[in-house]
């Protein structure tokens, strides 16, 4: 085959057939393929189509550049991904909640990426804990525990890895099928029997309009199942940060609040919609609000605080984290409030904004080769319709020196609208799909 007949048949509006995107995507993993094709390939997907056969097509391809994982584990294997958003800390709540559920949750995360946080990042804020572990620590560690959160290692779907790269170069980024064959060619690498899917939507996602998560979340969904993966969507609003904390350490602290039971609220909600729904597509439960009550009593209870406790001192972190998080995770050396300067309601928060703020903050990397500061970022965020006097905060910010801190300041000001009237605030669930 030839790179050069791919991308010509794509030019030309022709969907090239499984064997030649099979053939394609080993380029990627092997180097057979340039970067020059690869970034025409890229394009070509992206100012056309490839449809539901092509793109799952495309999604195998590339899944099978790889390692493709193996199990022999106790309870059906699961797994969530979420397409991304600010304050969404979720995945550290949801796999041990799961684990009490009588499911294995051999979570392979990522970092962050643009303006939201990554799973790793956020672990990693916990000292000693290691996400980079071999397949068959990974193996035993779920053995014992129930789940573990860990990083892809490079020979899972390394045709993704060579071709998220030139996109990213390349403003191609933004495609449908790129998406999906992106996203699941790493999920289905790890064999899930079932997967969830939490597709955000809103000024902190990538997708700003329901329209858009709806067709993400339908590709996602369509490809996968067709993989043989039990998988199904759950569009999720993202007009305001999930958790009222940005920041690897602070959202660990946010994580603990609810394991511990002294607060509830959005993240206690998602984290139950998700888990009821993998729990029934896993075959686990009998319907979808009986997952979503199982999830939450293991919350409630204890026993998911209990798993997250053990996974990590397993993964290398203290071993009595749970019972005194507070004094594990680190500080940051500047703490401003950031006071409303006028009455009224907030009517909009700008979440891509706040993201970046905690990017710069030194809270993600704006290079691949940025040293992340797991104490910076944002607490105490004020929530949509929530009302407010002179003098209340909108915001705290933890930074490194005070003059970062200041520029953060500005920003945060900036990002939040205080109105006149209280707003409709949206619901944080839309709809499920599959």
């Amino acid at each position: 085959m030839d790179a050069r007949a791919i991308i010509a048949k794509l030019r030309r509006h022709e969907v090239p057939d499984a064997a030649e995107l099979c053939w394609f995507a080993q380029g990627l993993a092997d180097g057979t393929v340039s970067d020059a094709q690869a970034g025409a390939f890229a394009m070509a997907v992206c100012m056309g189509e490839l449809g539901e056969v092509g793109r799952g097509a495309l999604t195998l391809a590339m899944r099978d550049s790889g390692e493709v994982l193996t199990w022999d584990l106790d309870g059906p294997v699961v797994d969530k991904h979420s397409t991304g958003g600010v304050g969404d800390c979720v995945s550290l709540l949801l796999a041990p909640a799961l684990a009490a559920c009588g499911a294995s949750v051999p979570m392979l995360s990522g970092r962050g990426l643009g303006h939201t946080g990554g799973t790793l990042d956020k672990l990693e804020a916990i000292p000693g804990l290691t996400t980079d572990v071999s397949q068959e620590q990974l193996t035993e560690i779920v053995s014992k525990v129930g789940c573990a959160i860990v990083g892809a290692t490079a020979q899972i779907a390394p045709a993704d890895k060579r071709l998220y790269a030139i996109r990213d170069v390349t403003a191609t980024v933004e495609s449908v099928d790129l998406i999906t064959a992106s996203i699941l060619s790493k999920k289905l690498a790890a064999s899930p029997d079932a997967l969830v899917l939490d597709v955000k939507v809103g000024s902190g996602a990538f997708m700003k309009t329901q329209d858009e998560a709806r067709a993400l979340a339908k590709a996602l969904v369509g490809a996968a199942n067709a993989a043989g993966c039990r998988t199904s969507a759950v569009i999720s609003d993202m007009n305001q940060p999930l958790a009222p904390a940005l920041g690897n350490a602070l959202e660990v602290a946010e994580i603990m609040l609810v394991l511990t039971g002294q607060t509830k609220g959005p993240l206690m909600q998602l984290t139950a919609a998700l888990g009821g729904v993998v729990l029934a597509d896993a075959g686990l439960v009998d319907d979808v609000q009986d997952g979503a009550d199982r999830v939450v009593a293991a919350i409630r209870d204890g026993r998911a605080a209990e798993r997250f406790g053990k996974m990590i001192a397993t993964q290398g972190g203290p071993l009595f984290f749970v019972e005194d998080w507070a004094r594990f995770l680190p500080e940051a050396d500047v703490i401003l409030e950031v006071a409303a300067r006028d009455a009224g309601y907030v009517s909009s928060i700008d979440g891509e904004a706040l993201g970046l703020t905690a990017v710069a903050l030194g809270g993600g990397r704006q290079v691949e080769s940025d040293v992340i500061d797991p104490a910076v970022g944002l607490s105490g965020l004020v929530r949509l319709g929530e009302q407010v006097n002179p003098g209340q905060p909108l915001a705290v910010i933890h930074a490194g020196r005070e003059d970062a801190a200041r520029r953060a300041e500005a920003a945060v000001r900036s990002a939040i609208t205080i109105g006149d009237t209280p707003e409709p605030v949206p619901d944080l669930i839309y709809e499920r799909v599959g």
